[in-house]
């Protein structure tokens, strides 16, 4: 018997009934046969996420040459992604695939720019490869956690597994404006390449004379983005709990599968 009245981690284990479990040969040929009226592929919020993937590609397209372009189609990616989810609810077309979709896009159009800045600013490249990493490898676990304990979402935390996750996850106002930041720190830093000109504001502080106004934006928007990879990091180290805590629990269970046998 565990001490201070602790259950027993095989105890925990549960039928994991919160999620239905589809033959993947059979997810193959549903999805195969759909018809116009019902075709997850087609859904209003999956184009939306079309849309974004395209004007990603086509901000990439302009890094290189053309900020004003570069920029103007990224935001709206980045825009859309508030967008979309709206749309799924309002229209009943919430799909796993249209979520999978959307995190794949931000992970990849975030780290796209990551990579173009890594080569602008070489003396922080390690910095921006970090960020990258990071971004990565908490989101992966983040999901992965989710599938293995049964969540039909990744935004599905409770604030007994995170405080700090749920109210990220569970309060849109706060989502949109930790990912907007986010965005708009990396945006800045990429538009000071291109704009040297400064906004004039030596009138109010001698030192805001040389400030153009990416810098100005910069600097807010910088406390953001360290917020939202505090929350990677604490995102990253809740799922290594979870993913251990499923270890230890399965382990017990086979010992007591393995004791009764005996």
């Amino acid at each position: 018997m565990m001490k201070n009245g602790s259950a027993n981690p095989s105890r925990k284990m549960r039928k994991r009934g919160s999620i239905d479990v589809v033959d993947a040969k059979v997810a193959v040929d549903l999805a195969t046969a759909q018809t116009y009226s019902e075709n997850v592929f087609l859904f209003v919020p999956n184009l939306i996420g079309y849309t974004r993937v395209i004007l990603a590609g086509l901000s990439l397209h302009f890094m290189s040459y053309h900020p004003k372009y570069c920029t103007l189609a990224y935001v709206i990616s980045c825009l859309l992604d508030a967008v979309d989810g709206q749309v799924a609810r309002a229209l009943g077309q919430t799909s796993k695939f249209g979520a999978v979709l959307d995190m794949v896009t931000d992970r990849c159009t975030t780290s796209c720019l990551l990579c173009y800045l890594s080569s602008a600013y070489p003396n922080f490249a390690m910095v921006f490869q970090f960020l990258i990493a990071l971004d990565f490898a908490s989101h992966y676990m983040h999901m992965y956690s989710s599938l293995v304990t049964g969540s039909r979402s990744h935004k599905l935390v409770t604030s007994e597994v995170s405080r700090i996750l749920w109210y990220y996850y569970n309060d849109s106002r706060t989502l949109f404006f930790m990912c907007a930041g986010n965005e708009l720190f990396f945006v800045s830093l990429y538009l000071m390449k291109w704009v040297h000109t400064p906004i004039g504001l030596g009138v109010y502080s001698s030192w805001l004379a040389d400030l153009t106004w990416p810098e100005l934006v910069a600097i807010p928007s910088a406390f953001v983005c360290a917020g939202k990879n505090i929350i990677n990091l604490v995102q990253l180290w809740k799922a290594s709990k979870i993913l251990v805590g499923v270890d230890l629990a399965e382990r017990a269970h086979a010992r007591e599968v393995q004791a009764k046998k005996e």
